[in-house]
């Protein structure tokens, strides 16, 4: 179920040590999470920013946050620190992931398996702490679906991959320089003839 379980004291310690790291980078924590003995720390771009995290910032933020947390030790015992991007298709697990991804496709498990509708897909118009509000196309008809966040086993965002042109047809990128041609094609002028 959807809620923000990320409010463990170790958790909170972790957010408090990886947030100015993150800032001085110009990124923000997406989430953080500990799945068994592993830390994973998701970091994002800011809202409406027109790119992604890259490898170098990954890179660079875990060198950073290893650091500190080495520093700091906030964690007991022994754990793997893993320090990734939320990726193009994100989970939402919190109130705020939903809130940061309105006016986006999601699709949406209910916990509910004696639902009629259990798996809902559309934009995301509207989020709070307790619900969502997904536009949901069925047939001719557009409904705002409201569902409980507490309702849902799991979320994420889809990433709507557009169709690829084939080789060579219409919509195909050219190769630099090539031009079209219709018929014969004329020898240039670097082709020599060989002396007979």
């Amino acid at each position: 179920m959807v809620s923000d379980t990320t409010d463990t004291p170790v958790i909170r310690r972790l957010r408090e040590l990886v947030e100015p790291i993150a800032s001085d980078l110009g990124l923000e924590i997406y989430d953080v999470e500990q799945r068994g003995g592993t830390m994973r720390v998701t970091l994002d771009t800011p809202p409406g920013s027109p790119g992604s995290v890259d490898l170098d910032q990954l890179a660079l933020a875990t060198r950073l946050i290893s650091r500190q947390l080495d520093h700091e030790d906030p964690v007991p015992g022994k754990y793997t620190l893993e320090v990734t991007s939320p990726g193009v298709e994100r989970a939402l697990r919190t109130p705020a992931h939903f809130q940061r991804e309105v006016g986006k496709t999601i699709n949406i498990r209910l916990a509910d398996v004696e639902s009629d509708q259990r798996r809902l897909e559309g934009v995301l118009v509207a989020a709070d702490d307790a619900t969502a509000t997904i536009r949901v196309v069925t047939g001719d008809d557009i409904v705002d679906r409201v569902v409980d966040l507490a309702s849902v086993d799991r979320a994420r965002t889809v990433f709507e991959w557009g169709p690829q042109p084939k080789p060579g047809g219409k919509g195909a990128p050219k190769k630099p320089g090539a031009k079209k041609t219709s018929g014969a094609v004329a020898p240039s002028a670097k082709q020599q003839k060989e002396p007979s």
